[in-house]
């Protein structure tokens, strides 16, 4: 697979740029390593097999931006996001806006390997129909509570306020997480954005439960 693939890697930090580059090369990989979004954007649209490696904040024009921009000028180009300053809301953000995957630095080699290997395998295509419908059955096994606390993950909230919308707490919060992922199949969040990013499952905001606020607040113990 690596032979006639091109890995383009777009990163501000030249330590990060050259460690990366060094490690992709070994793994069989050709690479083009840029120091800046503007100078992968110029070489659009491309051509032959390739995968982009972006970081996340980066100065002018961030991940975020440079992905939607590709998606507009070369939607089959697969790309990943790593980043040191990960959280959920930026991992949503980052899939909402085209990414395959979602790494957090320091990266692991297998970690980074593997989710170019899926990304090339899975591509930026659009799900059969049928894909859509397996999804929607698993969605359908999830309780109540636990679409709700999948809406607020998806919304790229943390467990503490998630709880503090449901007047739940932070640990059953994280028990109804396990439990959606489990019913879904999703190993990470990556993988369970890519399986409800066809299905609006946000289309109905979270809604807090009926309680007061002395109810509410416990759910920061």
């Amino acid at each position: 697979m690596a032979n006639d693939l091109t890995i383009h890697l777009v990163d501000d930090e030249e330590s990060l740029r050259r460690s990366l580059t060094f490690l992709l090369v070994s793994a069989g990989f050709a690479v083009r390593a840029h120091s800046c979004a503007k100078a992968f954007l110029e070489l659009l649209p491309l051509s032959g097999r390739t995968c982009l490696v972006t970081d996340l904040c980066m100065p002018d024009i961030d991940g975020i931006e440079l992905l939607r921009r590709l998606r507009r000028l070369n939607p089959a180009v697969p790309a990943i996001v790593i980043t040191g300053q990960g959280d959920i809301a930026a991992a949503v953000q980052a899939m909402k806006a085209g990414a395959s995957d979602f790494l957090e630095k320091p990266l692991k080699e297998a970690a980074l390997i593997s989710a170019i290997k899926a990304a090339m395998e899975h591509g930026r295509i659009d799900r059969p129909s049928t894909d859509c419908e397996h999804v929607a059955a698993r969605l359908r096994q999830l309780t109540e509570r636990e679409r709700q606390v999948l809406t607020g993950v998806l919304e790229g909230l943390q467990n503490k306020m998630i709880a503090y919308h449901l007047g739940i707490s932070a640990r059953t919060v994280e028990v109804h997480r396990a439990n959606v992922m489990a019913k879904m199949g999703a190993r990470n969040l990556a993988e369970l954005m890519r399986m409800t990013i066809a299905i609006d499952v946000t289309a109905q905001p979270l809604e807090p439960a009926n309680t007061s606020p002395a109810n509410v607040w416990p759910a920061y113990i």
